[in-house]
């Protein structure tokens, strides 16, 4: 939800991902993994305040949002990592680059609170950074449309075109083109972050490409006719295997879900959280519970976005999708 700040800047609640289907088909000339990606946004959110300067100058403010380690105790809070310096933050990048480009001499006042989990393959810094060009854009006045954003977008990060509008979708080549937004029920999972995270370069060094691919259709199929046992079953990962390699907490992890009822459980990203799906939100609440206490990083109960969360008829959907049902729970930190 977008709405204005005392201070006149614009705000918006950033969702998380979670990648229901991550196929490697092969390595790229340049270097990049030719991926098949099927992306879904999901109820974790940071948020991001804008606020035109006048003077140009281009500024970022970036901090875990305040109560945070008191509320999820000395295991969880060793699982958020030092933020980036500001000129380091995607967020600070991509605006830049889009003034570059834009022409513009106008600046920005950002401050980004911080909830998703960084190292953690659920796209925090990426959605941050979509959710930078997208308020620069309106803020600046610069009417660019979402397939000019796109551009920018790429060349920033593989993940971030998929923010720019947060629905279900499929991408391909290194993970950064649109195939086709796809019909996706709703559903209701529980998110681990262990304390350590995994590096995105480090996990595709790992990996291998497929022999044999596994079709994603099956997995589309289900998902469309909300079939929830059936997505469970057509999930997959392709990375899971190198990070496996890389950081015990992923074995760990699957045991416990395996040791849960949730219906299909994985890896998300390059890793390291990891999700299972659960029965509805009261079922995906208890499972949360039940991980929590056992002091493995933090555990959220989320659902995802089976649409885009205004329509598709809304001329400001590409910047309100965050669902926040009240301005307080997007004040955290300040």
């Amino acid at each position: 939800m977008e709405f204005s700040h005392p201070n006149h800047s614009l705000v918006v609640n950033v969702p998380a991902k979670l990648n229901l289907f991550l196929e490697v088909l092969a390595r790229r000339k340049d270097g990049y993994h030719e991926l098949e990606n099927l992306m879904v946004a999901v109820s974790i959110y940071d948020s991001l305040f804008f606020a035109v300067d006048h003077s140009g100058k281009l500024e970022l403010d970036c901090a875990w949002a305040s109560g945070l380690t008191i509320e999820s105790g000395r295991r969880e809070a060793s699982a958020m990592d030092p933020l980036p310096d500001p000129q380091a933050n995607l967020v600070w990048r991509a605006v830049a680059q889009l003034r570059q480009r834009a022409g513009v001499e106008l600046g920005a006042a950002i401050r980004l609170v911080k909830r998703i989990p960084s190292a953690a393959g659920l796209g925090g810094a990426s959605g941050d950074a979509a959710a930078g060009l997208l308020l620069a854009n309106r803020a600046w006045g610069l009417n660019w449309s979402r397939d000019k954003l796109s551009t920018v977008a790429a060349e920033i990060g593989s993940d971030i075109p998929f923010f720019l509008n947060c629905e279900p979708a499929v991408y391909c080549g290194r993970g950064d083109q649109l195939r086709r937004v796809v019909e996706f029920c709703r559903l209701s999972v529980v998110v681990v972050r262990p304390p350590t995270g995994l590096g995105t370069a480090d996990v595709y060094r790992q990996c291998r490409p497929a022999e044999t691919s596994v079709p994603l259709l099956p997995l589309l199929l289900a998902g469309q006719s909300g079939n929830l046992p059936l997505v469970a079953k057509c999930m997959t990962n392709r990375l899971q295997p190198a990070a496996v390699r890389l950081s015990p907490w992923i074995q760990t992890l699957q045991r416990i879900f395996e040791q849960s009822d949730c219906l299909g459980h994985q890896m998300t990203g390059s890793g390291s959280s990891y999700f299972g799906i659960c029965r509805n939100s009261r079922h995906a609440r208890r499972v949360a519970n039940q991980i929590r206490s056992l002091g493995v990083g933090r555990v959220f109960s989320a659902s995802t976005f089976p649409t885009s969360p205004l329509g598709t008829n809304d001329p400001n959907r590409r910047i309100r999708y965050g669902d926040y049902r009240g301005s307080h729970q997007a004040r955290g930190g300040f």
